[in-house]
């Protein structure tokens, strides 16, 4: 791949995060825009236009996008806008595409990642470039929450692209218990992903405090959080609680992927959350699974500071995919 041929694209419910790179050189951080995803019509019509702007016509595209990628097709899952590999394939054009999870990306950042890139939460993490065979899960709230499980098998980095925010929420205190009633009564289903992404904070805040006969005025996520920062008692324990039943998410997808060698979150919330991460109440829950306690005591967790891995991550996919295009399309290609 020659100079800035390649074409990343981070797309999520809120922000669609796009940048110019090429395998040898990286990322062309010059070229970085991000834009509001309700600002747009369609996928298709933001990357044209930035493509015009930046007078550019790659050969390869990597689209992370969040929500589930089917035979080159996906949804977002909050927004909707739908994405077709063929479409932008044609109107882009741009020979080869590739449509994948926007955790799977996150994932297949994993081996760029450095120490600095990341804040311990409880046990440190082994040096992941150097790893040899393990497994890792990554998760982490934003629009929504995108969770994936990362394999290192024989020098090879897998990744598996799947929808673990949606697993159901199992409440694990009388209060939670008391917390699910009041959602499901309004969603009907109760996935993680109601409580714990950005909306999911406010759905938390919003039932805390009809449990508790409080009132709860914040309107946004963002308001809930500069309410806590200020010592408002309801937002301020909405936020220890997001970071408990995040823990407890956490370590319940260990016990899901047989992720005995760490766990790294990663989104858009977990810098601002990370003190209340390290203050105690996410590791309290993530260990606290019963006869399993002890070992996941030892599991380390850690999480990711790095600007921007989903593109990192698509860049590492954008290599791959180029290097293998000729062995023929698999489900989230245009080849």
């Amino acid at each position: 791949m020659s100079a800035a041929n390649v074409l990343l694209a981070d797309v999520g419910g809120t922000n669609l995060r796009l940048v110019l790179a090429d395998a040898e050189h990286g990322v062309d951080h010059a070229s970085l825009v991000s834009l509001r995803v309700a600002e747009h019509p369609s996928l298709e019509a933001a990357a044209r236009s930035y493509l015009r702007a930046h007078g550019a016509k790659p050969e390869v595209a990597v689209f992370a996008v969040a929500g589930r990628v089917e035979q080159g097709r996906a949804q977002i899952t909050n927004h909707p806008w739908q994405i077709d590999c063929t479409a932008l394939r044609a109107l882009l054009e741009i020979p080869r595409i590739k449509l994948v999870n926007d955790f799977a990306a996150m994932g297949a950042s994993l081996p760029a990642l450095t120490a600095d890139d990341m804040v311990a939460i409880g046990p440190s993490l082994p040096d992941l470039a150097a790893a040899t065979d393990g497994c890792f899960a990554v998760l982490g709230p934003g629009t929504g929450l995108g969770a994936t499980a990362v394999l290192r098998r024989g020098g090879r980095w897998l990744v598996m692209e799947t929808e673990g925010g949606h697993i159901g929420f199992a409440p694990q205190d009388a209060l939670e218990i008391e917390l699910l009633r009041v959602l499901a009564a309004r969603f009907g289903r109760v996935s993680n992903e109601r409580l714990i992404c950005g909306s999911g904070l406010l759905n938390l805040y919003r039932a805390l405090g009809e449990v508790r006969s409080e009132p709860a005025p914040a309107l946004t996520p963002e308001a809930v959080t500069s309410d806590a920062l200020r010592g408002n008692a309801l937002a301020l324990a909405a936020l220890e609680r997001f970071a408990l039943i995040l823990g407890g998410v956490a370590g319940d997808l260990v016990l899901a992927y047989g992720a005995w060698d760490g766990v790294l979150l990663a989104g858009g919330l977990i810098p601002q959350l990370l003190p209340r991460l390290r203050g105690g109440d996410f590791r309290a829950r993530f260990t606290g699974k019963g006869r399993f306690g002890a070992t996941l005591e030892r599991i380390p967790s850690a999480a990711i500071m790095h600007a921007q891995p989903g593109l990192l991550g698509a860049l590492a996919i954008a290599s791959m995919h180029a290097e293998v295009h000729h062995c023929g399309a698999t489900a989230g290609d245009c080849a």
